[in-house]
Parts: structure tokens; sequence; C-alpha cells
């Protein structure tokens, strides 16, 4: 599941398995919020993915990717609930990825796999919502997309195949994000051959809207915009920001690598809604200017608060 965290989720991953050492305030810090949101939110998004596996996807023989996937066809074939499978083939990778993943992920992984497995069984006897296939894969995929970002937003895993791609990126030329790709296109294959083609079509479909819920729920709705604009008329162009936009500027000292030309860098953080204003407020200024934006998904700190427009 947590494999729709795409290739740049191969940095990613190596956060969550190498995670950077915290002073003691830092932990002490940590553990009053964080341990709190965990104990809650951990098992909220557990919750939600037997919800979309037991009432949308599993009914229906609409399977997931990573070990969920690989527990569904097992417990087709096998008649072992589904719950059951997805402890036990978790284990393993729990215990041989423990001295990489470090001891707090560890810990939150295991009780949000353990949590998993509970409400799976749980509701494995509750009736399937809905028999078509198209509603199934779409409602289950949303589902069980957000409960796999908020387990993930907030420290732990539901699935022992990015531990897997550890290992064998430490022994393969291969890239943590392919390893993890060749397992879910060869789990994905595997249910054509055991539930059918146009099943396997709809695990598509399903595998698509959780990969994009996922990152939704991690991200959040509201993607912010970092901007880095050069100019000769810097300081004009930075005041009217300031007074049109509502926004703080920082300047930052560059020069031209071929003129060696010293330039002042203007950069500022604005909201997704703002970033038409902005490239008009620059092209009425400078239309020469240099002028590029790219995706932040989160702030943190500073003053990223609007003040009032003039």
């Amino acid at each position: 599941m947590e494999s729709f965290l795409k290739v740049k989720g191969e940095k990613l991953l190596d956060g969550l398995f190498e995670p950077k050492p915290q002073t003691k305030t830092q932990h002490k810090k940590l553990s009053k919020t964080q341990l709190a949101k965990r104990i809650i939110l951990v098992p909220l998004g557990a919750l939600l993915v037997a919800i979309g596996l037991e009432i949308f996807l599993v009914p229906n023989q609409i399977i997931d990717g990573g070990i969920v996937g690989v527990s569904i066809i097992l417990s087709h074939l096998s008649g072992i609930k589904l719950g059951y499978l997805l402890l036990l083939l978790n284990l393993p990778f729990f215990f041989i990825g423990y001295k990489q993943i470090g001891k707090t992920f560890a810990l939150t992984t295991l009780f949000g796999v353990t949590t998993l497995s509970i409400c799976t069984l749980w509701l494995h006897p509750v009736p399937v919502l809905t028999d078509d296939p198209l509603l199934a894969s779409v409602f289950g995929g949303i589902i069980l997309g957000i409960g796999v970002g908020l387990v993930i937003r907030y420290g732990g895993s539901l699935d022992g195949t990015e531990i897997l791609a550890i290992l064998f990126n430490k022994a393969t030329p291969f890239s943590v994000g392919e390893v993890v790709m060749f397992f879910n296109l060869f789990i994905l294959g595997s249910a054509g051959f055991v539930f059918g083609w146009e099943r396997a079509m709809y695990s598509l479909i399903a595998y698509f809207i959780a990969f994009k819920m996922i990152d939704i729920t991690i991200e959040g709705f509201e993607s912010s915009k970092s901007v880095w604009i050069i100019s000769d008329r810097h300081k004009e162009i930075a005041e009217t920001l300031n007074a049109r936009l509502g926004r703080g500027v920082t300047y930052l000292n560059g020069e031209g690598a071929y003129t060696g030309d010293a330039k002042k860098v203007i950069f500022c953080v604005i909201t997704r809604l703002e970033e038409a204003k902005l490239k008009s407020i620059v092209e009425e200024l400078d239309p020469t200017a240099f002028l590029a934006v790219g995706d932040i998904h989160d702030v943190k700190g500073g003053r990223f608060r609007k003040r009032n427009i003039h």
C-alpha cells in the first residue's frame, strides 16, 4: 500500500527507515503530542484500511499491492482469513528490518499492523456495501488510501514491502522505488491469473485512486508554492508583493555564473490561489524578470502568515 509513494518515495522511505537522531529534548516534546496522535490516528487509519478491504475490495475480488495483495490472494486460495495472513506475513519483515527502521517506527508499525489484522477479522462478517466492481474500486481505493496516508503521516506503516525493498536495494543495483514497483506489478499481474483479468484491471483503478488519496492525506489539500524571482527591480517587486499579496519576502544574494554579476534573488512562499496574481505583478513590473515557481507540501515556522493587503 505504501508502495504508492512513487520513486520520490525512495527518499521518503529512506527518511522513514533511517530516521535522523533526535535529542532528548526533542524526544520529550514529541512524547506528549506525537505519541498521543499516533495512539489515536494510527489505529483509525488501520480501521479505515480494514473497511476499504473487507467491505469494498476483497468481497469483489479486487486486490491491493504489497503484502496486503499477497495476503488477499493467499486468503482466496487457502481459505485462511485475511486478518491472520496480514499479521503473519508482515511479522517476518518487521523483525528483519527492526535495526534499519528504528525502534519508534518499528513499534508504531507493529501497532498498526496488529490493529489492521484485528479490525479485518472483526469486519469480515459485515455484508459488502456494493456488488458493482467499479464502485467498490473507487470507494474502496479512497477509504484505503486515506487510512494508509494517516498511518504513514503519523509515523508508521502497514506493509512490509518497503522493508523488503530496502534489503533488496543493498544486494541489487535497483533502487527502493524500482523494487517496490516490480513487486507490485508482479502482484497485480498475479491477480489476473487468480481472479481474472477484468478484476485485475479494477485492481489497477483502486491502486491508482488509493495512490492519489495517500498523497492528499500526507501532504494536505492546500499545497503551497515556493517562488524565486531574479530582477534588477527586486526592491519594487518585493514591496509590491508585500502590499498587494500581503506576503513577506526574503532577499538572497546570488551571482551569475557566466557574467559574475551580483544579483538579488527574491524568495517567498504563497498559496496556490495567489500564483496567478503574483505572476501578473512580476510581468507588470519587469517582463524580463526570471521567475521560477515550485510546489511545497509543508510549511512550518517563520512568518508564513498573510499580512493585511493595502
